[in-house]
């Protein structure tokens, strides 16, 4: 039936067969990459971006900090990461974001984000939390709406240019 749902987004065979071919090199080079990445870190999950890409999400976790990283499929793996969520564990409750790096407009945050959430709710972890600091806020409007569209309660003083986020597994 794959080939009925391209028909009827009215694709040509030629359109269908680069579909195709791109999902079959992503998919060679997302097995490579799982490969790679598991010799240094922990597998966490494997998803998709907004765009259809596949991605490989590894943490790399220790007692007091945590690091989720996102690998786009696109690529082979040379031992980098697309994008990353470094957070600090504050205590038995709380997760604290440190600092999300990565390429934007591709959702790999989005998809960071998701997978830090279930991180928490996995390890009992009540609150998901960070700070709106000064050098963000030449993107201050863009960090308001992705932390509100994951459920998290964002409280911003423009007037000191500083902010924090509190997310709450109720």
């Amino acid at each position: 039936m794959i080939g009925t749902a391209f028909l009827e987004d009215n694709k040509s065979k030629d359109e269908i067969k680069e579909e195709l071919d791109t999902i079959e090199i992503q998919l060679f080079r997302m097995q490579q990459n799982i490969k790679e990445i598991a010799k240094k870190w922990q597998i966490v999950s494997i998803d998709q971006t907004k765009d259809n890409g596949w991605v490989v999400i590894y943490a790399d976790k220790g007692e007091e900090a945590c690091q989720i990283m996102l690998h786009d499929c696109d690529a082979a793996f040379r031992g980098d990461w697309h994008a990353a969520i470094q957070a600090d564990y504050k205590d038995g409750n709380t997760i604290h974001i440190a600092d999300i790096k990565g390429e934007q407009n591709k959702g790999y945050g989005s998809i960071l984000m998701c997978h830090l959430k279930e991180m928490a709710r996995l390890e009992n972890v009540q609150y998901i939390t960070g700070d709106i600091v000064e050098r963000d806020f030449d993107h201050v409007n863009r960090l308001e709406h992705f932390y509100s569209k994951h459920r998290f309660d964002v409280k911003i003083d423009h007037d000191e240019q500083c902010g924090e986020i509190i997310w709450n597994e109720d």
